[in-house]
């Protein structure tokens, strides 16, 4: 009876060393942590101008495709900066036109004077002649040369002018830099007045809303939050220990406690450079003589398989408690 009740006793010994060898040949094998959250993209809505909110399409969990209108603002003085940038853009281009006659009333000046000067130096070569012959005075030969040069001024005074006239037109229309600039200004706030209606920037759902209508909101100030609907992920906190066999590509499954019969699978997408502790806002200073010997964990993306749907039941929820584990059994066969 005693050797029956140690051999049974052996048994269960072995049974219990044998249990605990494939325990921890499997938990080596597919590595698993419930240290581990669904994430995903959670945009900050916001408003790149200031005012009044007149109507609020977004409700609280509400599911909004891209595109939609959230929210409208308070337009009126976004379109009086308009109106004021149009009518500035008008009176410049009006100024360029007025130039543009000045410069051609000037080329046409410019060219009356010519003529009249290629007519005042035949005059005075004929005068030279007739002076030379001892037909006239030189007193008229001088007023004839006295009048060519007057007229020569004016022709050096009609090219001042039209210089002016031209500096003054800035070339076309549009490279007028006064056009220019009344072009960009008016652009500015056409832009400014667009952003008074509010879109949405992607498909997924509403959340942390406490906005109303008839709030006053500043620009940059956060509205609320958008969770987008694509790119889910799990961050799960291995045990440093763990990390060796774990690689980018290995598949992975996602057991999540909200629904416990839901079974997702996935991939490893990247491991995390640092631990947790390291990022915190206090990291722990291990000084010499009080250092106690922690494991570590570092988190490691896991990328979803999974594409919700606005109508459906048992949808994650970004912060969702889950449980993850990878397959490393590849590192296995390629060993072999």
């Amino acid at each position: 009876m005693k050797w029956a009740k140690l051999g049974l006793l052996s048994i269960c010994l072995i049974g219990i060393i044998v249990g605990l060898g494939l325990w921890w040949q499997h938990q080596k094998t597919y590595p698993s942590t419930d240290d581990a959250y669904v994430e995903a993209n959670i945009l900050t809505v916001s408003s790149q101008e200031s005012g009044r909110v007149t109507e609020l399409n977004a409700t609280e969990n509400a599911y909004v495709k891209a595109g939609d209108v959230l929210l409208k603002i308070d337009d009126s003085d976004l379109q009086s900066a308009v109106d004021e940038a149009t009518s500035e853009l008008e009176k410049t281009i009006q100024k360029h036109m007025m130039a543009g006659s000045d410069v051609s009333e000037a080329i046409a000046n410019l060219n009356a004077v010519q003529a009249t000067l290629r007519d005042a130096e035949l005059e005075f070569e004929r005068q030279q002649t007739l002076y030379e012959r001892r037909i006239i005075s030189k007193s008229t030969l001088d007023k004839t040369q006295a009048n060519l040069d007057k007229i020569k001024a004016d022709r050096d005074s009609a090219r001042a002018a039209l210089n002016t006239a031209q500096t003054q037109l800035g070339g076309k229309t549009d490279e007028d830099p006064a056009v220019r600039a009344a072009r960009a200004t008016l652009k500015r706030a056409q832009i400014a007045l667009s952003h008074a209606v509010i879109y949405a920037p992607a498909d997924g759902w509403i959340a942390n809303l406490t906005l109303r209508p008839g709030d006053v909101i500043t620009a940059g100030q956060s509205l609320f939050s958008l969770v987008e609907k694509n790119d889910w992920w799990v961050t799960a906190n291995f045990k440093e220990t763990a990390l060796s066999r774990i690689q980018p590509g290995q598949p992975a499954s996602i057991e999540v406690d909200m629904y416990p019969d839901l079974k997702l699978s996935g991939k490893v997408a990247s491991l995390g450079m640092g631990s947790g502790a390291i990022f915190s806002l206090l990291p722990p200073e291990n000084a010499t003589g009080n250092w106690v010997h922690v494991t570590q964990r570092f988190p490691v993306r896991i990328h979803l398989d999974y594409q919700p749907s606005p109508d459906q039941q048992q949808r994650l929820r970004a912060g969702a408690s889950v449980t993850a584990t990878v397959d490393t059994t590849n590192l296995d066969t390629a060993n072999d």
